[in-house]
């Protein structure tokens, strides 16, 4: 099991940065891949718990899909990869804190797999992905 952290502090309130994270759309930037939305939520919010995307990251890497589980608006974003990978456990939380005027995002990553060493592998990407995609970021204000 290999787990991530990534934290970074925007110079906006958190109804902004939360706005930005929970588009399926707005996450081909940080995460370097295609983003399709598959469907919308279940309990009425367009991104909400239920809603699903597809991601097909560059390369001969498989596409595959992530569903949101928990949805707190300006709070809290979960999810987990529900179709197309070797992973058997991905959880992702992601938090957003206010700090004033700005907000603290906290993105904790969980993954496994069944074969020993590949979640290492995927760890080492994501951690690239995800970190230099959270520094490229640009929410409008």
């Amino acid at each position: 099991m290999q787990r991530m952290r990534f934290v970074k502090d925007f110079d906006l309130p958190p109804e902004r940065v939360f706005g930005f994270f929970a588009e399926h759309e707005n996450m081909d930037v940080i995460l370097g891949a295609e983003i399709t939305r598959l469907r919308d939520g279940d309990d009425g919010s367009r991104n909400g718990v239920g809603s699903a995307r597809r991601l097909k990251p560059p390369g001969p890497v498989p596409a595959f899909e992530e569903t949101v589980t928990a949805f707190v608006p300006n709070e809290l974003i979960e999810y987990r990869v529900t179709k197309g990978t070797p992973l058997n456990h991905h959880l992702g939380t992601i938090t957003f804190t206010p700090a004033g005027s700005r907000t603290h995002l906290e993105w904790n990553i969980e993954i496994g797999t069944r074969l020993p060493g590949l979640d290492f592998i995927i760890a080492k990407v994501l951690v690239k992905n995800i970190g230099g995609g959270l520094d490229r970021a640009a929410i409008p204000a």
